[in-house]
Parts: C-alpha cells; structure tokens; sequence
C-alpha cells in the first residue's frame, strides 16, 4: 500500500437527527440507571420534522416522566429557537416503550447454575467493535476524524456560550488530510454544512466558518493557501 495518499473523515453536530435521537436514548438510560443501577433499558428514539417516537423495552424499578426527558434532552442540545420546526417544547411525543418480554428476560435473569458458586447472568445482546490507535493526536485517533470532530466541538461552543444566535444545532464537517511517507503533511479541503437562520447570508456564513472556526480550531501548518473551503456547499 502507498504511504502516500488523502485520508477523509466525518463529523455530525449534536443537532443531526441521528445524534438527536442517541441523546434522548442516553439521556432515558441515565435517568433510569440514577434511580434504579440495575435497570435494562433498550431504547430506540426516531426523530422526524417535529416528532418524536419512542419504542423499545425497559425493565426499571424508576419513575420517570419521559416527555419531560425528552423535551429537556432537546432543549440541551439547543433547538429552542422560534423558527426551529423541531422544537423542544413544541415536538409530539409517542411512547411505546413497554417491559422487557418475559422470554427474554428469563435468558437474562441470573440464575443458580449447577457447579457455579454464583448466579450467572446472560447477554440481552451482542456487538462487534474495531479499530485503531494512533499518535497523530493526543486522543490517539486519526488526524482527520479528530480534527473533523474539533471544528463541530467549536460551532457548538460558538453557539452556546459566545451566542452566536444565527447558528442552529444541525451541523456536519469533513476533513480530508494529505499524507505523504505516512505523515500528514497538509489539509487539502475542509467542508463545514451548517443549519442558520434564514435571513443569514451566505458569505457572512463563510466567513465566520473559515475565520472564527477552522483557522482557530485546525492546526496552522497544515493550512496552505491550496487548501480549499467547501462552506455550506
């Protein structure tokens, strides 16, 4: 394989359906484990326009309110603005969320199990992770994704607590590093897609981006004049 060659990575923002979605998910996992440590909870949110549906199965000696969850879940991430169609007070919930089966729940119990000194307990699930680790940054991920979830790091700091009140949760970025004997060496583009008010104009957009974004978050080695800006492209 070349050691020579140009590595691109992805990001989404915390505003992107399928984050929004997770969040919820998370945050009705962690008020069920602050209440009840031993809760099983699998849960699926789906998020569309303004509506949100919940389903899945929860075994959980907690009580929770979920639309209270859900309505706070999206107001942290920020969509609370009055042109916002998905709007943390405003969204339609469906819960369908119900008890785990008892079917399952019986390969799951810990039992006794003969010849064990202790209960056993089964798997609800199963899961295939990879990858790698690298020292291209100190989180000892590759430069690209890195650098990809830096910028999105810094558009939500932008828009929370230096208020740039223009800027909405939804946001997605790429960036595509050129490697030469294995080593990045420059940033060849860097794609920034981001949700705005309506009345913002394209080129204040642009310029906040490359300015007040990419050229503070992204390392300034890499950064050349061929480097290329793909803004709300």
């Amino acid at each position: 394989m070349s050691k020579n060659f140009i590595f691109s990575s992805e990001s989404v923002g915390e505003g992107h359906p399928d984050k929004v979605a997770d969040y919820i998910s998370d945050s009705i996992l962690d008020a069920c484990l602050a209440q009840d440590p031993k809760s099983r909870v699998a849960c699926e949110t789906l998020v569309k326009s303004n509506c949100v549906f919940l389903a899945g199965e929860i075994t959980t000696d907690a009580t929770l309110n979920y639309e209270e969850i859900v309505r706070e879940a999206i107001r942290e991430i920020g969509y609370v603005n009055d042109d916002d169609v998905f709007h943390a007070d405003k969204v339609f919930i469906s819960n369908i969320l119900t008890a785990q089966s008892s079917d399952i729940a019986q390969g799951v119990d810990a039992a006794e199990a003969e010849g064990k000194d202790t209960a056993e307990q089964g798997a609800g699930d199963q899961g295939i992770m990879f990858g790698y680790a690298c020292t291209q940054t100190p989180e000892l991920m590759p430069a690209p994704v890195m650098y990809s979830h830096r910028l999105l790091r810094e558009m939500a700091r932008q828009r929370k607590e230096l208020k740039v009140d223009w800027l909405r949760p939804d946001v997605k970025s790429q960036v595509a590093l050129e490697y030469v004997d294995g080593k990045p060496v420059a940033i060849k583009n860097v794609v920034i897609s981001t949700q705005h008010a309506a009345d913002k104009k394209h080129e204040e957009i642009r310029q906040f981006c490359i300015e007040e974004v990419i050229k503070k978050v992204l390392p300034a080695e890499l950064l050349t004049d061929q480097t290329e800006y793909l803004i709300n492209p």
